[in-house]
């Protein structure tokens, strides 16, 4: 564990910096490919070497959760679906189930069992567009990175295909309601479940041998960024990068919900805690998703997919006075909604606790005595998405 005393200063004075020094204030972001143009970063460079870094969010704030006390509880599904818009069947699903938790709602076991699938599956693709926009980050280590890019592309689309097919759409989904699913399975469904899963279980070897096997890969990767377990857990970062730096730790296991209590979860863990083992733990975590897929998609039990009354209109769902706490286990890691209900249809306070804005918080910690170069694999290895960052 780090001593506190020897643990970088994020709040360095540059004043008190040494004075034979000529640092260099350098803008990194928002406009930088790295940075998606919605994120910023002051990095004080003494030479190449960052001394102190200083994150700026909010340049994509939309906010969302006003916007959720001002809609009817029934009507908060399509916002929430654009803060993690790598994997918005996750959103829905951490919403849904704080509503369901205050109004004592059973949902169905079928619907549980196809949260689960489509949960799963969600990780997949948001991992497979980590990794193949972490290759481009670092660029011309790996020839471009396109091609990683690329390969992790065409197999994504494989599991839009099969979201598009039940919901009808490609990306936001709008599919999780109050008490369960607003859409069933198709028939022949599983079917093409299991061919994506067989071809993607084909080939992430070829993704380990172009990333995290490959030794220009490791030798920017290893050691870079290192965050101790300690620092973690004081930062409040789950998920990932968590597990990457060595606490077992995974609400799907620790804390069941949809079906996990079902079926036997195999968390993914490192030590490092650098870059390399982050990539690592997220390509674990592709294997795993995709056993749990596949043990899952044919036994989908039989019965109903909402536990719930039928809306017909927005304003007839209400929920009693109270407050609560919900957390899922999204790619990302810990997603909450804190709900406030003062028995009317509208929200009187909903907080989300987005696990992007906690990782980005470890930045100004593992910056420091790093390269510039460094900075864009250290930042792509958190794997943040600015919409829950800046919900």
């Amino acid at each position: 564990m780090t001593e506190l005393a020897t643990r970088i200063n994020p709040h360095l004075v540059i004043e008190k910096y040494d004075p034979e020094a000529e640092l260099m204030l350098m803008h990194f972001g928002p406009q930088h490919p790295s940075t998606h143009g919605v994120f910023r970063m002051d990095l004080y460079l003494d030479g190449e070497i960052i001394v102190k870094a200083v994150p700026h969010c909010g340049y994509l704030h939309r906010s969302v959760e006003k916007l959720c006390e001002k809609l009817a509880y029934v009507q908060i599904t399509p916002i929430v679906d654009k803060n993690d818009y790598v994997s918005p069947m996750t959103n829905e699903q951490s919403l849904v189930m704080v509503f369901e938790a205050m109004l004592k709602l059973e949902v169905p076991r079928r619907a549980r069992w196809i949260r689960t699938i489509f949960a799963e599956l969600q990780r997949i693709a948001s991992h497979l567009l980590w990794l193949g926009t972490f290759a481009l980050d670092m660029g011309g280590a790996l020839g471009g990175g396109t091609t990683v890019f690329m390969y992790t592309f065409r197999e994504r689309e494989l599991i839009l295909d099969l979201f598009e097919e039940v919901t009808g759409a490609r990306f936001h989904y709008n599919t999780h309601t109050i008490g369960g699913n607003r859409h069933d399975l198709p028939a022949g469904w599983s079917a093409k479940v299991l061919a994506a899963m067989d071809i993607i279980a084909q080939r992430i070897p070829e993704y380990e041998a172009m990333t995290v096997q490959n030794r220009i890969f490791q030798q920017r990767t290893r050691g870079i960024g290192v965050l101790d377990a300690e620092l973690a857990l004081e930062l409040g970062i789950t998920g990932p990068i968590l597990r990457a730096s060595g606490v077992d730790h995974d609400l799907r296991r620790d804390a069941p919900f949809h079906a996990y209590d079902e079926v036997k979860v195999n968390v993914v863990t490192g030590t490092a805690g650098d870059c390399l083992a982050r990539a690592e733990v997220r390509v674990g975590e592709m294997k795993e998703s995709i056993r749990l897929v596949r043990e899952m998609v044919g036994a989908v039990p039989e019965g109903g997919i909402n536990g719930g009354r039928a809306v017909k209109l927005p304003l007839q769902t209400k929920i009693p006075a109270g407050q609560i706490y919900v957390g899922i286990e999204t790619p990302r890691g810990e997603l909450g909604g804190w709900l406030i209900a003062d028995g009317s249809q509208f929200p009187y306070r909903f907080k989300i606790r987005p696990p992007s804005l906690h990782a980005v918080s470890a930045l100004p910690y593992i910056l420091p005595g790093m390269t510039v170069s460094d900075a864009i694999a250290i930042l792509g290895s958190l794997d943040p998405v600015m919409g829950e960052v800046d919900r």
